[in-house]
């Protein structure tokens, strides 16, 4: 088994979006990428995150208007991140404690990059049947 730092598997220069884009302009750029989230940023600073359930949940089914809701309103804000030379097991612990799938990479303060479950099951299928079986299987079951 080989030692592998964030920076090896992560996937660089993540779609971003300013905060103060609506939601139809993130379901844009969605459409346009074909990504899993978009990094939300102000000033270049990563300022929260938001997926395609995000979008559903808390404009589709909360009957909000995706044209008028800035995506600022609707991500998650309590970012964590890993750097990347930390070891891919930290970014799956920091994963598994806050029960969440993306980990953008943070570098001197600049996003860089973006882990995802995904990616890990790629790059290391050894720690993904254990990934799988101890933290992401579960929650599919939900």
């Amino acid at each position: 088994m080989s030692f592998m730092l964030v920076k090896d598997i992560m996937t660089k220069d993540p779609i971003k979006i300013d905060f103060q884009k609506t939601v139809l302009d993130a379901c844009r750029i969605y459409k346009k990428q074909k990504v899993g989230c978009l990094i939300i940023t102000k000033d270049d600073e990563c300022i929260g995150i938001v997926t395609e359930r995000d979008i559903i949940e808390r404009t589709i089914c909360d009957n909000k208007n995706p044209n008028t809701i800035q995506i600022s309103e609707i991500m998650s804000s309590d970012i964590k991140t890993v750097h990347p030379l930390d070891n891919l097991e930290k970014a799956i612990e920091i994963m598994k404690e806050n029960n969440i799938r993306k980990l953008p990479v943070i570098k001197d303060k600049n996003l860089i990059g973006i882990i995802t479950v995904t990616d890990i099951s790629k790059a290391r299928p050894d720690l993904s049947d254990r990934f799988i079986e101890t933290w992401v299987k579960p929650r599919w079951e939900d």
